[in-house]
């Protein structure tokens, strides 16, 4: 079991990722990609489907054309988790 993030360690970890939204309905992390086009946009989505896989912790998301809207949360822990901080900061390295 994954333990759920305290709310101290989930505001010092959301302070690191200024991009990142908390979702406090859902207790997740939600942000939004915009790229130049589709391609860019479904490569993005590629490189973090093989990040995903290897952390085997996947992402809701949904893609509309250039934009992609990625949300972390874990639902073993049913909430954040270091699992989501991590795997924000591996999409974020993407960029």
């Amino acid at each position: 079991m994954v333990a759920r993030l305290t709310d101290g360690l989930r505001e010092e970890s959301l302070a690191a990722l200024p991009d990142w939204r908390w979702d406090a309905e859902r207790d997740a992390i939600t942000r939004r990609f915009e790229f130049r086009d589709f391609n860019q946009a479904f490569g993005f989505m590629t490189r973090v489907a093989l990040i995903a896989e290897k952390a085997d912790h996947h992402p809701e998301w949904s893609n509309v054309w250039n934009k992609v809207d990625i949300l972390l949360t874990t639902h073993d822990a049913d909430g954040l988790s270091t699992r989501d901080i991590q795997m924000a900061q591996a999409i974020d390295a993407l960029l």
